[in-house]
């Protein structure tokens, strides 16, 4: 019900669709456009639905990677590499990627690596100190964290919790 004859999704179903998803929880344009496209709404009617929405505000994406940096550093794990090249895959830009990223507390930044090091030494077995160090490096390189801290942390860890 809810579609034209064409297949299309008729502007005020989507609409609908798109204001109660976009209540819900943060999204930033290029989630909602792709939306928008699975659903089969006319490029004319997508154009008119994010107008409204980024006129009414359900839609911001500064908001929206302020969200998305401190939901990724405290329930995901990932270090700032990560969370800026997830922020430019989503097609925000650069002063938006920006400000998301202010919004992580240096302090907050820090104890998540620590915790994140702490947890990978746990499940570690070996017990050969270059090859610890090799597996912590390359696991918090992989969540995204930044080289010069990643050495850093793993050498003070390491120097603190030899074996």
């Amino acid at each position: 019900m809810g579609k034209k004859d064409s297949g299309l999704m008729s502007k005020e179903v989507a609409l609908g669709k798109a204001t109660a998803l976009c209540s819900q929880s943060e999204h930033c344009e290029s989630q909602i456009m792709e939306k928008l496209s699975s659903w089969n709404v006319s490029v004319q009617d997508a154009y008119n639905i994010m107008d409204y929405l980024l006129k009414e505000k359900y839609i911001d994406n500064k908001r929206f990677a302020r969200a998305y940096c401190h939901d990724k550093l405290c329930y995901n794990h990932w270090g700032r590499v990560k969370i800026r090249q997830m922020l430019r895959h989503l097609r925000l830009s650069d002063e938006e990627i920006a400000e998301g990223m202010e919004a992580i507390q240096e302090d907050a930044y820090l104890e998540t690596l620590q915790n994140v090091l702490q947890a990978k030494d746990r499940t570690l077995k070996d017990k050969d100190k270059y090859l610890r160090k090799a597996k912590l490096a390359r696991h918090l390189l992989s969540r995204g964290f930044e080289t010069e801290l990643v050495v850093d942390a793993v050498d003070a860890y390491l120097s603190i919790n030899s074996l």
